[in-house]
């Protein structure tokens, strides 16, 4: 039997882009939206959680859990720069004011990847006074409703990009996303139209130290007015391993990917969000070990190897010293088992880890929803519930959610 510590939260996310619907003055919507693009699919109306926000949380209690991780849409409570839309604001605050009725801890993303239109017309992250403007909204979203909040995430998987020149993406990918990002400049009438999340990899690391910037300005910002706020980053991590003699090559992916990150918020920030999907193994001659075959694979053609995510979390608090909060673990396949197989064992070595003395925090699944996932559109599914986009979005729960809510309401497994 695997026991969790008391209090240990468990969750699950979404973001606002991938569910709400149409955020019209964002910069994903903007890009979505030019020709050519990159994005397989428009958003549109995602999954309407906009308008169904509350179903949503009601969801989240129904499965026994006590969190539930969401992002504000920047473009929405700031839709023109230096301009709060005071009803957008209240719509996020009857959200945590939700969550607070139903006994779950609202886990709040300041920027889950989408800036507004106006800050990417500025050059996104690559302008100078990037990290002034987020700092000002966050700073001005919790001086309104920080006495109501706990844990705070300022930037979703900001070593994404880079993270994913490192895969090495094909080619056209590469060429299209230089083409939306022309295409943008272009219909916005300016030099540099920059988003977060389609981004050229001649400009990864740039953007990077932007959002770095961006984090510590945020971070400062909201705990100059509520100190007791517990206030972190997400990182998206793989756990690299190495065959003998493939220790320098998986050292120095490491430190390209994580470095930055693990320099910056070592033994200073309350948290580190740690987002495990899969595994890398490196070989000798510095190429990466093709997947293995006796292992289910997810659509993405990576590997569904449950051991990942506690590798990850150990390695991850090795670095930094500080506790970590899994804010997304999960897995895209049509193949439910595979979900609540991955479920039952990577909790089950994440367990282990925390019974080994590494301070978890606790575990948000996802996805809440079957839900948009950037450039692949509609097609990858992640959610533990269903949404009918055929038909009126109706939310059906699949058996993996069953199986999570069992280890949550008995907080063991």
């Amino acid at each position: 039997m695997t026991s969790f510590p008391q209090g240990f939260i468990w969750g699950t996310s979404v973001a606002s882009h991938q569910v709400e619907g149409n955020n019209t003055n964002n910069d994903c919507w903007f890009a979505e939206n030019v020709t050519p693009t990159v994005f397989k699919e428009p958003s549109g109306i995602a999954c309407d959680s906009y308008v169904r926000w509350a179903e949503d949380v009601d969801l989240v209690k129904a499965m026994g859990l006590n969190a539930y991780r969401f992002s504000l849409e920047w473009s929405r409570i700031e839709p023109v720069e230096g301009t709060w839309d005071e009803a957008e604001l209240a719509h996020y605050e009857a959200i945590v004011d939700r969550c607070h009725e139903q006994g779950l801890k609202p886990i709040v993303t300041m920027s889950h990847f989408t800036t507004p239109s106006w800050f990417a017309a500025k050059g996104g992250w690559l302008n100078p006074g990037s990290a002034e403007l987020f700092a000002r909204f966050c700073g001005f979203v919790v001086e309104r409703i920080g006495a109501k909040l706990e844990y705070i995430v300022t930037l979703n998987e900001p070593n994404l990009p880079t993270l994913l020149g490192a895969i090495g993406l094909p080619d056209f990918v590469e060429d299209l996303t230089r083409k939306t990002i022309d295409a943008c400049s272009a219909a916005a009438g300016v030099e540099k139209y920059r988003l977060a999340n389609v981004v050229r990899s001649d400009e990864a690391q740039d953007i990077e130290i932007g959002m770095a910037a961006g984090h510590t300005a945020a971070y400062n910002a909201m705990k100059a007015v509520r100190p007791e706020l517990k206030i972190g980053v997400s990182i998206a991590i793989m756990d690299e391993q190495a065959e003998p003699g493939g220790e320098a090559a998986r050292d120095a992916v490491c430190e390209r990917l994580y470095g930055r990150w693990i320099r910056l918020v070592k033994g200073h920030d309350d948290f580190i969000g740690v987002q495990n999907y899969s595994r890398n193994i490196w070989l000798a001659d510095g190429t990466k070990a093709p997947n293995d075959p006796n292992l289910p694979q997810n659509q993405m053609h990576t590997e569904v190897y449950a051991p990942s995510l506690a590798n990850c979390v150990r390695w991850t608090h090795e670095q930094t010293n500080i506790p970590i909060l899994v804010t997304e673990h999960g897995v895209s396949t049509t193949d439910d088992s595979v979900r609540a197989n991955l479920i039952t064992a990577a909790l089950t070595d994440l367990g282990a880890a925390i019974a080994d003395g590494v301070p978890v925090l606790g575990y948000c699944h996802w996805s809440l929803l079957d839900n948009f996932e950037w450039i692949f559109g509609y097609e990858p599914v992640f959610g533990l519930v269903s949404v009918d986009r055929e038909g009126n979005l109706e939310r059906t729960r699949k058996p993996s959610s069953f199986v999570y809510e069992q280890i949550a309401r008995a907080n063991k497994i």
